[in-house]
C-alpha cells in the first residue's frame, strides 16, 4: 500500500464511516480493485484511521461528550456498547476470515439496501426526538441492533439507526445515537486492534502499534490516514443529518443497491 493508496481508503473511511453503506464494504472493494495487498497491516490500517472519525463525532458534538452533569449520557452509551464487546470478542477471528471475500460482502450490501428502501414507511410516528428521553433498556436494545453490523457490508450506522428508530427515535435522533455509539463502540475495536491483538507477521507476532512504529512509512500512513478521515467525517456527519431530514433512508437504500450490484458484476 503507497502513500495515495492508504490516503483514498481514509477518505472512504470519513466518508461512509457514519452513512448507511458499510465503510468496511468501501474499503475493501476499494482495495480489491487497486490490488492493494491485504497484509497484516493493511487491515490493522484500515481498523485504526477509525479514530481520526472517532474525533470527529466528539468535536462536533463537544459539549455532548464532555457535559460531565449528565451522567446518565455515558451511562447509556456503556449499556449500550456491552453486546457488541461480547459479541465482537467471541466472533473476531469469524469477522476477520469474512472480510477477505467481496462477494458475499456485495450481496449484503444489496439486501440492506432493500431493507432501506422501507424504513421511513414502516417505522412512523416517532416518540422520541432527542437523546436525554431515551431509557437504558432503549439503549441496551440499540446496542444489539448494532451487533448485526459484525456482518461486512451491514453497515454499523444503518444497524443501530434502523434500532433507534424501531425503540420510537426520530430518523434525526437515531442518527445522533448511532454516532454518539460510535465512540466507544469504534474505539474499543480501534485500541484492541492497536494495543492487544497480535498480528501474524513473517515468523511471528505483532502487535498494532509496534507495526505502526515499525518503519517512518507506516508512521507517516497512520498520521495522515487519520486525520483524513477526521477532516472528511467531519463534512459527512454534518451533510448526513441535514439529508436524512429532508430525504429520508432510500435515497441511501438505492445507493446500497447499485454499489453491490456494481461489485457484484466485478468480482464475479
Amino acid at each position: 500500500m503507497d502513500f495515495i493508496q492508504s490516503i483514498l481508503i481514509a477518505i472512504i473511511e470519513g466518508l461512509t464511516e457514519f452513512l448507511p453503506i458499510s465503510s468496511t464494504a468501501h474499503m475493501i472493494f476499494l482495495s480489491s480493485y487497486f490490488n492493494i495487498a491485504q497484509d497484516e497491516f493493511v487491515k490493522m490500517y484500515q481498523v485504526s484511521i477509525q479514530l481520526g472519525a472517532i474525533l470527529a463525532v466528539v468535536v462536533l458534538y463537544w459539549k455532548k461528550f464532555f457535559d460531565f452533569k449528565k451522567i446518565n449520557f455515558y451511562i447509556k452509551l456503556m449499556i449500550a456498547v456491552i453486546p457488541a464487546l461480547v459479541l465482537g470478542y467471541l466472533f473476531d477471528d469469524y469477522i476477520e476470515a469474512v472480510l477477505e471475500k467481496p462477494v458475499p460482502i456485495a450481496i449484503v450490501l444489496i439486501l440492506g439496501g432493500i431493507i432501506l428502501l422501507f424504513v421511513d414507511t414502516y417505522f412512523k410516528n416517532p416518540q422520541i426526538e432527542s437523546e436525554e428521553a431515551i431509557t437504558n433498556k432503549k439503549a441496551f436494545i440499540i446496542g444489539f441492533w448494532q451487533c448485526l453490523a459484525m456482518m461486512p457490508g451491514t453497515s454499523r450506522a444503518a444497524a443501530s439507526i434502523i434500532g433507534g428508530m424501531q425503540q420510537k427515535l426520530s430518523r434525526s435522533a437515531a442518527a445522533e445515537f448511532s454516532f454518539f455509539l460510535a465512540v466507544p463502540t469504534m474505539s474499543a475495536v480501534t485500541l484492541y486492534s492497536i494495543f492487544l491483538k497480535k498480528w501474524a507477521v513473517g515468523d511471528g507476532f505483532l502487535k498494532g502499534y509496534e507495526m505502526i512504529l515499525s518503519t517512518p512509512e507506516n508512521t507517516k500512513l497512520f498520521l495522515f490516514g487519520n486525520l483524513i478521515a477526521f477532516l472528511v467525517a467531519l463534512i459527512a456527519i454534518k451533510g448526513f443529518i441535514e439529508m436524512i431530514k429532508k430525504y429520508g433512508f432510500k435515497i441511501w437504500g438505492y445507493y446500497r443497491i447499485i454499489v453491490g450490484s456494481l461489485m457484484l458484476l466485478l468480482f464475479l
